[in-house]
């Protein structure tokens, strides 16, 4: 009986110890995402005032999408930590969109992969509904 609260016990550790190495991690993460995040707005703040630093309307619709990517990033972190280590997958969907969409700004020049990604687009936005949906219906029960 005693052995198998000493594998027990061994499991905990490992298992605290890993969870900790992925805590310090993801704040590394969210550390630097918040830094690249500031440079972003740096950017914008230049072009409003200044007009420098963007040619086209495309690069800064471009940048700004990366701004909510990393928005998005920062705050699935955030909700990391206040779900008690667990990662709700509608942020995995809301940066998939995102980062979908910014895919179809940047290279737009095949229309078939333009089609692709509106399709891959679509699929995630039908998964985000029955996600709803089925969570709807559970807490009303």
């Amino acid at each position: 009986m005693k052995e198998q609260g000493k594998v027990t016990g061994s499991k905990l550790k490992i298992s605290f110890v890993l969870q900790s190495i992925l805590n310090v991690a993801l704040i590394i993460l969210a550390i630097a995402l918040c830094f690249m995040l500031g440079k972003e707005i740096i950017h914008f703040i230049r072009f409003s005032f200044f007009g420098e630093g963007v040619n086209t309307q495309y690069e800064l619709l471009e940048s700004i999408l990366v701004f909510f990517l990393y928005f998005e990033f920062i705050a699935m972190i955030v909700k990391y930590f206040q779900e008690h280590y667990h990662f709700p997958i509608r942020y995995f969907l809301y940066i998939g969109i995102t980062a979908l969409i910014r895919l179809i700004i940047v290279h737009y020049e095949n229309p078939m992969h333009t089609l692709l990604y509106t399709l891959a687009i679509l699929v995630l936005v039908i998964s985000y509904f029955i996600m709803n949906s089925a969570t709807a219906r559970r807490e009303r029960l």
